[in-house]
């Protein structure tokens, strides 16, 4: 029986388990980031891209662990955002809110284009937009439904795409050791054929972090669904701990799996929308059948993506109604605790990417990323920051989660990830996420000093009326 959770307007039912928690997150990250960015990233560092993947998850891991810190003792409405807003400000928990929206809505810009791309492998005379139009609709219906029936349809999904992960590795292993019948086993000197194992350099290793970030982005979706599970302070454990260890292995272990069957100048050459790498990979090994099916299971990786990123966009939204920093209608939930209002409004990008689809075709999809990446990457830091803060609080609940390290940790994460957006001027495809920062959050700043000049202190954001206090969910 659901449980309803009291959050002032309306109520969000805990529904979740820790399964569908983590799976949750799991729909978000391992999602185009993986099948299409991927060849981005190979074209410019080649072999050396795995050691790009292992510094991303690494990074991906602090910043998941620093928000389990925090959540597992707040697990409120708003999440992060809310409580950026009692540790650094209103104007932090306004910001990081919306640029996190607005990066999701890109994203589920981004899937949706790349859903209706993959469709062309088959139907290649179907119109981009009104197949993006068609997936929109399928896709809001369902986040219209109540939690639980949303949890158990993204479960599914992205059940399908981690067992499709797990075989192409497991193919992949095979082609590596033992070859097939008129193909011999190719080993893993494709890593270093060409070039070595670093042919653009070490500093090409890092100029690919952005599009690596990218396709990490979504660990988050586990803490803004917490105060939607059943057992927050259980089910955030073990849904972070098994969400990191899954996108370890699988962006690891594929990527690997791809560049030692394929040659990465051959991946470079073909690292376009048109065409996935990994469907590339299995047309190469002379395996048909195998690559309409990796193109299905790729298909329905995108829209996993595009059902966790509109849930976690509507739950923002939501927060943000409810605090007064949107519309009021925003912060209401049906009886069945569903944001309808939220949703709705955020869906509205499909429109908006069905229109730039028409104008610039398959192209978007690049200018979606890059946009989207700028917010991961804020948001990352802003994360990291109020974590800082966090700590400082010597009257803060207690954590049932910790990131290790004191605060060296969450410092270097920081670092990281602001060598990240600068050097991502040199990356053609993130060029653009870095000439939209500094402008982004000057409209922010101006919207804000707006929105706000009449009205109360947003303050009370961590604490809606009638919501928990912190710790007693826990």
């Amino acid at each position: 029986m659901n449980q309803r959770h009291p959050d002032g307007q309306g109520g969000l039912h805990r529904a979740l388990g820790r399964r569908q928690m983590a799976l949750l997150g799991l729909g978000s990250a391992l999602g185009t980031g993986l099948f299409l960015g991927a060849g981005s990233a190979i074209s410019v560092a080649g072999p050396g891209v795995l050691i790009s993947y292992f510094a991303g998850a690494l990074i991906a891991l602090t910043v998941a662990f620093a928000l389990g810190e925090m959540v597992s003792a707040m697990p409120v409405r708003g999440s992060f955002g809310a409580i950026a807003t009692r540790y650094l400000g209103p104007f932090a928990g306004f910001a990081v809110r919306y640029i996190y929206w607005v990066a999701l809505v890109v994203g589920i810009g981004s899937e949706v284009v790349a859903a209706a791309i993959y469709m062309r492998f088959w139907w290649p005379q179907i119109p981009l937009p009104l197949t993006v139009l068609a997936f929109a609709v399928a896709v809001t219906a369902l986040n219209v439904t109540g939690v639980r029936s949303f949890g158990t349809a993204e479960s599914v999904l992205s059940t399908v795409k981690a067992s499709a992960v797990v075989a192409f590795i497991g193919l992949g292993a095979v082609l590596i050791v033992f070859g097939l019948p008129q193909r011999p086993a190719t080993g893993v000197r494709n890593w270093v054929a060409q070039g070595g194992f670093l042919p653009e350099g070490s500093f090409a290793v890092w100029l690919v972090m952005a599009i690596v970030l990218f396709s990490f982005a979504g660990v988050e979706l586990v803490a803004i669904s917490a105060p939607e599970a059943r057992e927050p302070g259980a089910s955030l454990r073990g849904a972070l701990r098994s969400l990191i260890l899954r996108l370890t292995l699988f962006y690891l272990g594929a990527v690997a799996v791809m560049l030692a069957v394929t040659p990465w100048r051959e991946l470079a050459a073909h690292h376009g929308v048109q065409t996935s790498p990994f469907v590339m990979m299995f047309a190469a090994a002379g395996i048909p059948a195998a690559a309409s099916i990796t193109n299905f299971v790729i298909l329905v990786t995108a829209l996993s993506a595009m059902n966790a990123n509109l849930y976690a966009a509507a739950r923002m939204l939501h927060s943000l109604g409810g605090d007064r920093l949107a519309p009021a209608a925003l912060g209401r939930t049906t009886a069945r605790g569903v944001p309808r209002a939220a949703v709705l409004v955020s869906s509205l990008g499909f429109l908006a990417t069905a229109g730039l689809t028409a104008l610039f075709g398959a192209r978007v999809f690049s200018i979606l990323m890059s946009l989207g990446i700028f917010g991961v990457i804020a948001v990352w830091i802003i994360i990291l920051v109020t974590l800082l803060a966090f700590r400082r609080d010597v009257n803060r609940p207690p954590s049932t989660l910790r990131l290790h390290g004191g605060r060296l940790v969450p410092l270097l994460g920081i670092a990281a990830l602001l060598s990240v957006y600068a050097t991502g001027i040199f990356v053609p495809d993130m060029r653009m996420a870095c000439m939209v920062g500094v402008p982004a959050l000057a409209v922010l700043a101006a919207a804000y000093r707006l929105l706000v000049r009449h009205r109360p202190e947003p303050g009370s954001a961590l604490l809606p009326a009638g919501a928990p206090q912190p710790g007693d969910a826990l």
